[in-house]
């Protein structure tokens, strides 16, 4: 029975958080369900012919447009080809569609897209087609971006995650949504600092090189980390435990967040690759990642454990230990 026939969508549905994950179960996978889409990962990996193609598609609606460090443009490419690079694919090719609200600057139109495709470029890959929508004025807050990808997998990530693997991350989280909170300056905040908004594929690259014992990969986007790492244990039988004081947060992050009252934890990344690798193989990663420009702050944060099953633990830095949860609601809405 669809769950959904006498409710209304909040903009908590669309933060990422447990609120998101129930309505693609009980909505969406209860109308589309197949073997392909069940898997829930971050691009489908589809079979044509022999040939293991990745295949994802995301919608943009962030506000502002135009941020430290970023904007739709350039976040519309990275996020998409860093959906196909952590399932172990080289991106080739993406669609770009827009809707443009009536009345909507040129300029800032004309700017988008010169940064998207700089972004693309940068990314390697090429944009083949695409679609331009427009809507009447007060019905589209400026332009939304729609982009898929389509790319080839040369890898394919076993997910046989196992008790002492460990846990990577490429670097400082939160930055993204710092940024986007700064910029927007409703909440007084006034913080130097830039969203992490990058390409992954080349350090992915470099990685899957490295090692056969890459057991997982994702980038922790909306909800952040907490969410991604309740998303690889929910319903498994471990668990993971990370590290306070090995989880590296700026201290603009870390000032913002004290300020208003948010966990760094849950805040939304556009740089970020969390990896779980085999521990044999932990320190060359490590190293392989540091080796690189996107990676140089890459740090163990934890390591999978055997107990609470399901469950995400941090250990505090006085000694502590307390449960992340997923995210209910929403710290800020139209993040990424």
């Amino acid at each position: 029975m669809n769950t959904y026939g006498n409710q209304r969508i909040s903009l908590a549905h669309g933060s990422g958080g447990k609120l998101t994950h129930d309505l693609i179960k009980d909505c969406f996978l209860a109308r589309f369900k197949n073997p392909i889409l069940s898997e829930l990962t971050d691009s489908a990996i589809v079979n044509l012919k022999g040939i293991n193609l990745a295949f994802t598609t995301d919608s943009h609606v962030i506000k502002p447009l135009f941020y430290p460090g970023g904007d739709i443009g350039k976040l519309a490419v990275y996020g998409t080809v860093n959906d196909l690079a952590v399932v172990g694919a080289k991106p080739l090719y993406i669609s770009c569609a827009y809707v443009i609200e009536e009345g909507f600057d040129g300029e800032s139109l004309d700017r988008i897209t010169r940064s998207l495709a700089e972004a693309a470029r940068t990314a390697g890959v090429l944009v083949v087609t695409g679609d331009t929508k427009v809507v009447e004025h007060g019905k589209g807050d400026g332009i939304f971006i729609n982009t898929s990808g389509i790319g080839v997998c040369n890898y394919t990530l076993p997910q046989n995650i196992e008790i002492g693997d460990k846990i990577l991350i490429n670097g400082s989280i939160g930055n993204h949504e710092i940024a986007i909170i700064s910029a927007r300056g409703e909440l007084g905040l006034d913080v130097k600092i830039e969203s992490d908004c990058a390409p992954l594929a080349d350090l992915i690259s470099h990685v899957l090189t490295a090692s056969r014992r890459i057991k997982f990969m994702r980038d922790p986007t909306r909800g952040g980390l907490a969410t991604t790492l309740n998303e690889i244990v929910t319903g498994k039988d471990f668990g993971i435990l990370i590290e306070e004081k090995a989880i590296p947060i700026r201290e603009e992050v870390r000032g913002a967040c004290s300020l208003l009252g948010f966990d760094p934890l849950y805040l939304a990344n556009e740089g970020k690759v969390v990896i779980i690798v085999g521990r044999e193989d932990t320190s060359f990663v490590v190293d392989t990642m540091r080796a690189h420009p996107l990676g140089r702050e890459t740090q163990i944060i934890g390591e999978v454990v055997e107990s609470p099953k399901g469950r995400v633990c941090l250990r505090t830095e006085i000694g502590g230990t307390r449960i992340v949860d997923m995210p209910v609601g929403t710290l800020l809405p139209r993040i990424c």
